[in-house]
């Protein structure tokens, strides 16, 4: 456990996290594969999604035997007066919060580089793995929610109990009047299947933030450790060393909750920019012929980015905090190396790189007035101390000096 979990014995002793040392191990592991090459990844990848999805499907076909509809009843269970607490506005936050199950599709396309012809295997393997998957989650929260009744997974403590108390209700009722459990040892297959899963995933992306930071690299807009290939394998082991030091500290001493939330909103506002995107370059480049193709624009990327900022609003304030904070990062960042470094625009004029840098500014003004609401509202709604009040009101001032000093003094002339 982190620093900021607890959990309380049956004696009624609550213990504090220290460190995760399970997921500092999950991410060396992963890491020193990601190494060696993509190949040996890709075959390890292929073992652990055997094993996790024929696990999966022993549960979902077991658990059908043990469904009972008055569970299931009602379907969606009627809001109890707040947001996000059961009704659709829960069904849209829950979306939201576990919206980073869907993470590894997109990685995938990280790796087109790396593919042969990507155009024709990447959308029927992101679009494939992708129905797959739905129909698996579907069918498997279908009988979990079948065979226990919903409330009785409310305060579970880890992402194991609701799947153990099903399994504690897949069994016939004994003479006390409680049930016997059938198959108790399929309890030890899904900590398994978790494990592999987590681990799947953890690779997945981590081979997909190399293959950015690579790119990125390339194009000078990070420094070039990250794009250093090792001699003998091939791969960025420079980087994927790097990763594996910043991961597993964040994986150390951040709770999971906190982890999949940042994660999702992340992903989601990413999606948003990449539907917008396709419009963008589609009205300014008519004539760019793409790798891929969309169809229905501008229908598609509109819908598509309307679903995302559903599923991003419904998550909490301070879910939207961090996400504000990490993009002002990324922004300060930008400001520094971008209109240098950047090869992709060497050749441009000083007027292009000044009008880059003053629509990253203006960007940077936008989400300092963006951080400040929503300090506001939190400080209000959720009560918090006065320390958190001071530290936001300084990132807010400080960046509020940055990027008008890149408007207004900083500017690029023509040498």
């Amino acid at each position: 456990m982190t620093p900021f979990e607890t959990v309380t014995l049956p004696s009624g002793e609550v213990i504090r996290g220290i460190i995760n040392l399970p997921s500092i191990f999950i991410v060396t592991i992963m890491s020193m594969v990601l190494v060696h090459g993509t190949k040996g990844s890709a075959r390890l990848n292929n073992v652990i999604v055997i094993l996790k999805v024929s696990i999966v499907l022993l549960f979902i076909f077991i658990g059908f035997h043990y469904i009972n509809k008055s569970n299931l009843t009602p379907f969606i269970p009627k809001n109890e007066g707040s947001f996000g607490k059961f009704g659709w506005s829960g069904i849209f936050r829950a979306a939201g919060m576990i919206f980073f199950a869907y993470m590894g599709f997109d990685a995938v396309s990280t790796a087109a580089q790396e593919t042969k012809n990507p155009q024709k295997s990447m959308p029927y393997g992101i679009l494939g793995s992708l129905l797959i998957c739905t129909i698996l989650y579907v069918l498997f929260a279908y009988v979990l929610t079948g065979v226990a009744n919903y409330k009785t997974f409310s305060g579970a403590g880890s992402d194991l109990a609701p799947v153990a108390t099903a399994i504690n209700h897949m069994g016939k009722v004994g003479p006390g009047g409680t049930i016997i459990p059938a198959y108790p040892w399929l309890n030890r297959i899904i900590i398994v299947a978790i494990l592999l899963g987590y681990s799947s995933v953890i690779l997945v992306l981590l081979l997909g933030q190399s293959r950015v930071f690579y790119s990125m690299s390339r194009d000078g807009l990070i420094p070039p450790i990250f794009s250093h290939l090792h001699p003998k394998y091939r791969t960025p082991a420079k980087s994927n060393l790097l990763f594996m030091i910043f991961v597993s500290l964040i994986a150390a001493f951040i709770p999971g909750k906190v982890v999949g939330e940042m994660s999702s909103i992340g992903t989601l506002f990413a999606f948003i920019l990449v539907c917008l995107g396709i419009i963008i370059i589609r009205k300014n480049n008519p004539g760019a012929k793409p790798a891929f193709k969309t169809p229905w624009v501008p229908v598609i990327p509109l819908l598509g980015a309307l679903v995302c900022l559903s599923m991003m609003v419904s998550l909490s304030i301070d879910t939207w905090i961090r996400l504000v904070v990490w993009m002002m990062v990324g922004f300060d960042i930008y400001l520094v190396r971008g209109p240098k470094h950047s090869r992709s625009s060497k050749d441009d004029p000083p007027e292009e790189k000044q009008k880059s840098r003053n629509v990253t500014s203006v960007c940077g003004l936008a989400l300092c007035v963006l951080l400040a609401f929503f300090t506001y509202v939190h400080h209000r709604s959720e009560a918090s101390n006065n320390t958190d009040l001071i530290i936001f009101n300084f990132i807010i001032a400080f960046h509020l000096v940055y990027y008008l000093s890149f408007r207004f003094v900083k500017k690029i002339y023509r040498k």
